[in-house]
C-alpha cells in the first residue's frame, strides 16, 4: 500500500516511479501536486489479495461507513483535471515543476543552506535552518508578514512538531503562476533574506520562546518592519 497524495501529479505524469506496480492499494489526494479539486482517491487491485475482496471491503467501508452525499460539482472537477492529467501540456508542467525545484535547491545550497537528502528529485525542498542558529516556526512567521508563504517543517532529529528546525518549500503553485528556473532562483533569494531577518528579529527579542518572538514581530514597534516590508515589495 502507499499513499501518493504529494507526488501524485509527477506519477500521472510519469515524472517519478510508478507505485502502480508494486501496490495491491493506492491512495491519493486530487488537490496537491494532481491540481484537482479538493478530494481523495483509493485504487485497488480488482482480483482478491490474500483471499481479499479489495473492492467490497473498501467501497463498503467508504460508504455509508465514512462518506456523505456525493459533491457533483467535485466530481466533475476532478473528471476535468483527470482528462487535462494525461495531455502532452500537463507532463510538460510536471518536468517543470520539478526543474524549478531542483534550481530552488541548487541555488539554497550555494547560499549555504543544508537540504535533508542533499537536493530534491520532485516538488519539494526541506532545509534545515538548525545551523543557522534559527528555527522553521520564526522563519514562518517573519516570511508571512512578507508574503512569502511556506510552512515550517520537522526534520531529523527534531523533538517538537511546534517548533521544528526545518521549512517546506514547494514548487507546483508558482510553476503555474508560469514561474521558471530563473524566478526560482530569485525565490531562493527572498528566502534568504527573510531567514536573515528572522536571526536578527532573534537577537533583538527579549524572550527565548516562539510565543514571545511572535508577539515581538506583531508589535507596532517592531524595530524590523521596514526590512519586512522591504522585502514583500
Amino acid at each position: 500500500m502507499m499513499d501518493m497524495a504529494h507526488i501524485s501529479g509527477l506519477v500521472a505524469a510519469s515524472v517519478v516511479a510508478d507505485p502502480f506496480e508494486y501496490c495491491d492499494i493506492v491512495t491519493t489526494t486530487t488537490h496537491k501536486s494532481l491540481r484537482g479539486p479538493r478530494g481523495g482517491m483509493i485504487f485497488f487491485k480488482k482480483d482478491p489479495v490474500l483471499g481479499v475482496d479489495l473492492e467490497s471491503a473498501i467501497n463498503n467501508a467508504v460508504f455509508p461507513g465514512l462518506q456523505g452525499g456525493p459533491h457533483n460539482h467535485t466530481i466533475g472537477g476532478l473528471a476535468v483535471c483527470l482528462q487535462h492529467a494525461q495531455s502532452p501540456e500537463f507532463k510538460a508542467y510536471q518536468n517543470q515543476v520539478v526543474s524549478n525545484c531542483r534550481a530552488l535547491a541548487r541555488r539554497l545550497v550555494e547560499l549555504g543552506y543544508t537540504l535533508v537528502s542533499g537536493g530534491s528529485d520532485n516538488h519539494l525542498v526541506l532545509v534545515d535552518l538548525r545551523p543557522l542558529g534559527i528555527d522553521g516556526a520564526r522563519v514562518e512567521k517573519i516570511l508571512d508578514m512578507a508574503s512569502i508563504t511556506l510552512n515550517k517543517n520537522s526534520v531529523p532529529g527534531d523533538k517538537s512538531a511546534l517548533v521544528p528546525g526545518g521549512i517546506r518549500i514547494g514548487s507546483p503553485a508558482m510553476t503555474t503562476r508560469g514561474f521558471t528556473e530563473k524566478e526560482f532562483t530569485a525565490i531562493a533569494d527572498f528566502i534568504h533574506e527573510g531567514v536573515q531577518i528572522t536571526i536578527e528579529a532573534k537577537g533583538l527579542a527579549s524572550g527565548s520562546k516562539v510565543q514571545e518572538f511572535l508577539k515581538f514581530v506583531s508589535s507596532p514597534d517592531f524595530p524590523l518592519t521596514d526590512k519586512v516590508s522591504n522585502l514583500r515589495s
